[in-house]
Formats: structure tokens, sequence, C-alpha cells
């Protein structure tokens, strides 16, 4: 299905990592296979860092104001990670750079595995850190997929690697919930072991990769296209990383609330992964059609409906109540359409921003900007609801969803 979706018409030759020769779209579909299949396994490990990282910072934390820190750090790392991403790419291909972070999400599972072993909030934060390390290696797919695709099939190339977060929003969750509690001395390490296991089974299919490389006209091949900075300030680029910037920093600050204020008002731990599966569903689900919508109406208005859709669907059920029914069927949902459609759009809006020689120069700032203000953001509905002292604060909230739900449950 995924190869007849992306088959319709072929393009020129191109050259590809690897000494390989295929026509552009060709070579299309076979990347954005492999990168669909490398997406479900990399995206999976972000649910079972967001399901967990806040309870195992409950566990584990003296302080309990940083319950939330593991995910912050999750952002942080996804942050900091990805010019270093970007350059290895640059220097070694994608190919190397993308089993490079396999490796490195490996390590992930097993360094915060080994903090819970060990009973130490540090060592597993830093296991949430190097998580997001691979996960800045892991966002980069969809732009990878767009490298031999043209015009409108762009936006549909990212649509269909976006799709691989279907199988990552099932499995991600359902190991939390099969792994959580195999070793009973140490409550969710298997769950980190289990992530450690995707980054390994990520390599051989990323070994499969043949990503194209970037081909220069003979008569300017010295040209590298317009400085990172006028590239920057181009109103274009600017609107697209606007875009993005608010639907991952509203889709983060919900979304890191909802499994510690769920756990807060009675609901298990089960119910709280299984919330964070129908977000993760929901964010990439409409990735079948996202493309085609881009395509027909414009990214222009489809980034705007995310932002909508982001903005009144999810705030208005989180406010309705507190049962199972408001955080999954209401919040969570909504929250992660919205999510698809902005973010999305915002990506598609970014390849316009640049010619063939400037290609890579605005990938990084694209995901950074749309993580590294937010670290913080995480680590707000605890500091907000859980001052330094410890008892819950008793100044006045708005209703707004994550402070809302977590000062509620802390209470």
């Amino acid at each position: 299905m995924l190869a007849k979706a992306l088959s319709d018409k072929t393009v020129p030759i191109s050259s590809f990592e690897g000494g390989l020769t295929m026509t552009d779209m060709t070579a299309a579909r076979r990347n954005i296979i492999i990168l669909t299949i490398a997406q479900a396994l990399g995206a999976s490990s972000p649910p079972i860092v967001i399901s967990l990282g806040g309870l195992v910072g409950q566990k584990l934390s003296s302080d309990p104001a940083l319950v939330t820190l593991p995910v912050s750090l999750f952002n942080l790392g996804l942050a900091l990670g990805t010019l270093p991403a970007a350059f290895f790419m640059r220097q070694f291909g994608r190919r190397n750079a993308y089993m490079l972070g396999a490796l490195v999400g490996a390590s992930a599972g097993v360094i915060a595995a080994a903090g819970i072993f060990a009973a130490s909030f540090l060592i597993f934060c830093l296991g949430t850190l190097t998580a997001g390390f691979y996960a800045a290696y892991v966002q980069s797919y969809r732009f990878a997929a767009t490298d031999a695709a043209t015009g409108d099939m762009k936006a549909r190339a990212i649509s269909w690697v976006m799709v691989g977060g279907l199988v990552a929003a099932i499995v991600g969750p359902q190991l939390v919930i099969w792994t959580r509690d195999t070793i009973p001395d140490a409550m969710f390490a298997g769950s980190f072991l289990s992530q450690a296991v995707l980054g390994l089974l990520a390599l051989p299919v990323l070994f499969m990769l043949r990503a194209p490389k970037i081909r220069k006209d003979p008569n300017v091949v010295h040209d590298t296209g317009r400085p990172l900075g006028e590239i920057l300030r181009s109103p274009r680029f600017m609107l697209s990383v606007a875009a993005g910037v608010c639907s991952y920093a509203l889709m983060t600050f919900v979304m890191t609330a909802a499994p510690i204020a769920m756990v807060g008002h009675g609901h298990s731990v089960d119910h709280a992964a299984l919330g964070i599966q129908w977000h993760v569903l929901a964010m990439f689900a409409p990735s079948f059609f996202t493309g085609r919508l881009i395509t027909r109406f414009g990214k222009e208005k489809i980034t705007a409906l995310g932002g909508l859709v982001l903005i009144a669907f999810s705030a208005i059920i989180a406010l309705g109540g507190f049962d199972v029914g408001h955080f999954w069927g209401g919040a969570l949902i909504f929250l992660g359409i919205g999510w698809n459609f902005g973010f999305i759009g915002a990506t598609a809006m970014v390849t316009d921003c640049h010619t063939p020689a400037e290609r890579g120069k605005h990938r990084a700032p694209m995901i950074s900007s749309c993580s590294a203000p937010w670290p913080v953001l995480p680590s707000l509905p605890a500091r907000s609801c859980i001052p330094p002292a410890g008892k819950p604060s008793t100044g006045s909230f708005s209703r707004s969803s994550p402070s809302f739900w977590c000062r509620s449950s802390c209470a």
C-alpha cells in the first residue's frame, strides 16, 4: 500500500550513498519504507519516557517539584542533539549518522534502567537526556524522506514517514504495560530495557537506507546558497518555525502533565500509558491524509486548522473533569490531531525555504527551534502545583488543563 501510494511518477537519475543509482521516485519509495519502519521503532521510545518519566521521578526524587525533570531533560536532549546530528549527517552521511543515533538510543535505555536499579535520580535523568539525543535523529527522518521527492510529493512523503508513528503509538505504551513489572525489585526498569532493544532493532533497518547526496551544479561548485542568517530571517521561514513552535510547545505542556495527573486522580499506570497511546495515535493517524489535505487546501490553511484544533478542543474538553474519558477521549486525542496538522504543515512550509545547495542548513534550526525553548515546560506543572517545601500550593490557578490537572491531583 505504501509503495503503491508513492509510485505515481518517476523523474531523472541521482546518486546515492553507497554508490547506487535509482530514479528519484524509486529511491523515494525505498527510503520512505525504510524510514517509516525506522520511525516506528525510534518513535516508540518517547512514549516510554513520557508515560513513566514523571512516575519514576516521583519514586526517585527527594524534591517533589523535580518529578517531571526527566521529561524536561528528554526535551533538552532533543534540542541539544539537533546540531550534532546535522553535523554527523553532513560528515558521514545519513545512514551512518542514523545508525549512530540508534546506538545512542539503545544506550539511553540501559542508562535509565541502571538509574532505576541504583535508585539514582541523577543516573535516570542522564538516561532520559540521552534518549533525547536519539530523538533528535528520529526527528529528521521526515526531512530525509523529502530528499528524493519533488513538488507536491514532499508533503506526502513526510506524511507517510510520520505514519510510522502509528506503530510507535501502540508499541511504546504497550511495552510499558507488558514490561513495567517484569523485574519486581526494580519497577519500570524492564520498560527502559525494552527501549534499549528498540534502538538495537533499528540498526539493521537503517543499514539498508540509501540517502541521496546533494548534487551541485558544476558551474557553481563553490555555491553553498544563502548564509544561514539570511535564511533564518526570511518571513516564510520565521512563519514556519513559529507554527512548529506553537504546535510542539502546547502539545508538550499538556501531554507531560497527563500521566502524573491521571495517577494522582486514582487512575492506574496502565490507564496513564493507554492515554499516551491514544494521544500518539491521534498524533500520527491523520498522516494518512494530511499530505493530500495540504496538497488540496494549502500548507498555511492546514497548519492554521491544526492550531485551532490544538488550542480550542483540547482546552475545552480538558476543563470538563477528571474522568478517564476527559483525559483520553478529549484533551489528549484532540491535542494529537492538532499537533499533526500544525507540525506536518509547518514542516512542509519549511521545505519551500531553501534551494538544493541550502538543503540541511535550515533543518537543524527548525528542529532545535521547535524544542529548544521548551525543555522547562514539562517542569512547570510540577513546579506550579508543588512548591519547594513539598506541599500543594494554595494559590489561585486558572483552570488551564495541565496546571489544573496537576494541582488537583496533588491537593
